[in-house]
């Protein structure tokens, strides 16, 4: 994208610096990072940032909706609804591939949405991890021109503490410890005192709910919640007094149902030359000629578990009718390989990262997650044994 700067990093670049940052990363967030941490961030100039910004709005357009809550109803399992629902997301994240238009220009390409939290807080210190070990032009940043790194992490700590002191406030999870986000978790904690408790760890008394904090029990205020439901009613195994949909007195960083509302559910209902194709299956009467160009994706699942790359119009034979609603059929996108690593080009997914305060009118981009790729699937998970691939940053030139 930015090829004077590409050419200066790669030259910086060596396996020995690579390995002294990451074992810094690690440090710096006291987690043996789970998940893969990329050789490089990525840069874009002025006029790539304004396109994606650009990308972000169209899709927000659809969030301000009045009829918003109407239309995504059905998004939220019935038994799954969680009482107290705010007005609009807290937190908002938007996932773009890397594409091309039929001029070869850059075109930004939405392949996901969640209005659920992201890395909120890892992001803020890899990019200054980078920094340190590389030298990457002042001029550029992961945050907007109105932030930097200090005044990024006063948002952060309002987002999620809205005024509630941090020990009144938990950041609610499955097995903390055991996420592949924890080092998240681990900086979250750091920059604003929220500590990680697992759901199986809350105590209930009535309308109110503790946990037990330095051998103290210490009432719960307000919920930073990262427990995602897939995952939840998977683990029978768990024995907890709290199971999110009980009316409690709590408030929510981050309601639950936003979690449903925001998600692969909304796809169809966007209209961009950002966002591909996207129709729900049970609105589709004739299967496509050309199926080889779409991606087969169940509404319900999460972190890429049952998307069908490679559909067959047996697959879609396979789903009954009464199972058609909960599923899209999205046209693919070509991403484009286009980060020189040492041994070719790698392609990449930007996901835009965004507050949505109560009193604020629209969310607000606030910075990015990055992921490299060299296969099919971006996530993380699905470029074990690759080099010049996994999570990342992009650095932004500023106005």
């Amino acid at each position: 994208m930015e090829p004077e700067i590409r050419q200066q990093f790669n030259a910086q670049f060596s396996e020995e610096k690579y390995r002294a940052f990451l074992a810094d990363l690690e440090q710096r967030t006291a987690t043996s990072i789970a998940f893969r941490v990329a050789e490089t961030p990525i840069f874009f100039d002025k006029h790539q940032r304004e396109l994606l910004r650009q990308a972000g709005e169209s899709v927000i357009e659809t969030l301000l909706r009045s009829d918003l809550k109407a239309v995504t109803d059905r998004a939220i399992p019935a038994h799954l609804v969680v009482p107290n629902e705010d007005e609009h997301t807290l937190f908002l994240a938007l996932d773009f591939a890397v594409c091309q238009d039929e001029n070869g220009e850059f075109l930004p390409q939405l392949i996901e949405l969640q209005g659920f939290p992201s890395l909120f807080a890892y992001e803020s210190v890899l990019q200054e991890v980078y920094r340190e070990h590389y030298a990457i032009p002042p001029q550029y940043s992961i945050f907007p021109d109105d932030l930097d790194k200090e005044s990024y992490v006063a948002r952060l700590k309002g987002a999620l503490l809205d005024q509630v002191p941090a020990e009144n406030t938990i950041l609610l999870e499955i097995e903390p410890e055991k996420q592949g986000t924890a080092v998240d978790f681990n900086v979250t904690e750091m920059l604003t005192g929220i500590r990680a408790v697992c759901i199986s760890k809350i105590i209930r008394e009535g309308r109110n709910l503790f946990y037990m904090r330095d051998g103290q029990k210490t009432p719960v205020f307000r919920i930073y919640n990262r427990v995602i439901f897939d995952e939840f009613t998977q683990r029978t195994d768990l024995n907890c007094q709290f199971n999110l949909t009980e009316d409690v007195d709590v408030e929510w960083a981050g309601h639950p149902n936003w979690f449903f509302r925001i998600s692969k559910f909304l796809m169809p209902f966007l209209e961009s030359r950002f966002v591909p194709e996207s129709r729900f299956l049970s609105d589709i009467d004739e299967i496509p000629s050309d199926l080889e160009n779409y991606v087969l994706k169940p509404l319900f699942s999460f972190s890429g578990t049952g998307v069908i790359f490679h559909v067959k119009p047996s697959d879609i034979e396979a789903i009954s009718p009464e199972e058609r609603k909960n599923f899209l059929l999205q046209r693919k996108v070509q991403y484009v390989p286009f980060i020189p690593a040492p041994d070719g080009l790698v392609k990449a997914e930007i996901r835009l990262l965004y507050f949505w305060e109560p009193g604020n009118d629209r969310p607000e981009w606030v910075a990015n997650l990055s992921r490299l790729s060299r296969g099919e699937m971006i996530g993380v998970k699905f470029n074990k044994d690759k080099t010049w691939v996994g999570g990342s940053v992009s650095f932004f030139e500023r106005n």
